[in-house]
């Protein structure tokens, strides 16, 4: 339980980087967009080193036995897709789309496991898809209007709720919930007359 603890709060901790971005542009210190594209890139490629270094090279950290799952043992860990995803949507889309849907992996993902049992299961009960749907629209409304909010949130809440499988690979949440909630809210932004 406390394991369980600590990585829900390193998850959370994700929504620094969107903080750090809205502040700076605030008081204008200077990172643009485009600063904040490469620092994510970097964060991502770092992520990427670590993970062949953990899994090909044999680095053994304590840390990895604390933030991984068993599972996560011979695959890559959940915090490499998670930068992964979010450099992915910081680099294809706007400030607008893209914080939110990195808001929604760092803070919805982890209030959803919450309220859920943990157990794998194909499609999650009512109470987590209802829970992330709710916090995702609410974390997306104020950068975009409620429309694309919601659409955000049902790409963010699909890819929680529904265990996507590739042949035997479960394909985590982390990579999936920036790119499909950006993805809706970009076709909504697009397509829906608002």
């Amino acid at each position: 339980m406390a394991d369980e603890l600590k990585r829900r709060l390193v998850h959370a901790s994700g929504s620094g980087l969107v903080a750090l971005y809205l502040l700076a542009s605030a008081l204008d210190l200077g990172l643009t967009w485009p600063r904040f594209q490469a620092l994510m890139v970097v964060l991502a490629t770092g992520a990427l080193v670590l993970e062949f270094l953990r899994l090909q090279v044999g680095l053994d950290w304590r840390l990895y036995d604390v933030l991984t799952r068993e599972y996560e043992q011979d695959n890559p860990a959940a915090y490499a897709l998670y930068m992964i995803s979010m450099a992915a949507v910081v680099v294809v889309f706007e400030p607008d789309i893209a914080l939110p849907a990195m808001l929604m992996l760092a803070l919805g993902d982890p209030i959803s496991g919450a309220v859920s049992d943990n157990s794998l299961q194909r499609i999650k009960p009512p109470k987590v898809l209802v829970t992330m749907f709710l916090v995702s629209t609410v974390i997306a409304v104020p950068f975009m209007g409620l429309v694309a909010a919601m659409a955000a949130a049902v790409g963010a809440t699909l890819a929680d709720g529904v265990t996507l499988e590739i042949r035997t690979y479960i394909v985590d949440d982390n990579l999936t919930i920036p790119i499909y909630a950006a993805c809706l809210a970009w076709i909504a932004l697009e397509f829906v007359p608002l």
